[in-house]
């Protein structure tokens, strides 16, 4: 990582989450990185829907020239790039790896602007939808309307524990309580 802002907000994350793969995301709590909200946003994690943002930060609205609540987050990006965030966005959701990614982007000016995107995972709660946040920061100011998003680089941040990956299906299981109702093929 090399923004501050991103520096800032995954060791806010990780100290959340302690021993946890990911925190839960009631425990993240807006007034504890007050300062970086402009940038923060949250996404569903519903591919049907196309990854669409929750919440989206006054900077990065700001940054993209509109509201992006409800938007896809993946159709921000150009038509390469599309598939492998959403295989990102699938695999920080799914096996709660945090990501770091260095973006470039065209501006309305017709310039080139560089920004890190951040994506943390919440932990999953049974009977929930999954959700993750992130932080999306620009290193050069004064860029506005930015669009074609490109992936220039990008890694996951591997956690202590690999030997606790095991499918989301299994997961749900191992945190569901009471009787379970499965639906049945015909």
């Amino acid at each position: 990582m090399k923004h501050p802002s991103s520096q800032q907000f995954f060791a806010y994350w990780d100290e959340k989450r302690a021993d946890a793969r990911a925190p839960d995301r009631s425990e993240i709590e807006p007034e504890a990185v007050r300062d970086l909200l402009p940038d923060i946003f949250v996404l569903s994690s519903d591919s049907a829907a196309r990854f669409p943002f929750r919440v989206a930060g006054t900077r990065l609205c700001a940054l993209l020239g509109r509201d992006l609540k409800d938007e896809s987050f993946p159709e921000l990006f150009d038509r390469n790039g599309r598939r492998e965030i959403r295989d990102i966005i699938t695999v920080v959701t799914e096996e709660m790896l945090a990501a770091v990614a260095g973006i470039t982007a065209t501006s309305e000016s017709g310039t080139s602007a560089h920004l890190e995107l951040l994506l943390l995972p919440f932990s999953h709660r049974a009977h929930a939808p999954l959700s993750l946040t992130g932080l999306l920061a620009p290193f050069e100011n004064g860029h506005s309307r930015l669009r074609d998003f490109t992936l220039s680089s990008w890694r996951y941040l591997g956690h202590p524990q690999p030997e606790r990956l095991v499918p989301r299906a299994l997961r749900k299981l191992k945190i569901a309580r009471g009787l379970m109702v499965y639906e049945g093929l015909r």
